[in-house]
């Protein structure tokens, strides 16, 4: 499955930080838990991946003609 194609496969995910200083992204879906676990910096390289792609996502639906 590529990064475009949709899914009708739905799961949980939480953030948080784990007892010995990791940062986990937890995700739990049909019989499957994954625990990944970054050190900080790892996650905040995470973190600007995200807003980048957010930001992506918001250009493209933005009115044409009116880009941010």
């Amino acid at each position: 499955m590529g990064i475009d194609k949709q899914s009708d496969i739905a799961a949980n995910l939480q953030i948080g930080p784990t007892s010995v200083g990791m940062v986990r992204i937890y995700i739990e879906a049909d019989k499957v838990e994954l625990p990944l676990d970054f050190d900080p910096e790892e996650a905040e390289e995470i973190a600007e991946e995200l807003l980048a792609a957010a930001e992506a996502a918001r250009a493209m639906n933005a009115p044409k003609g009116r880009k941010k």
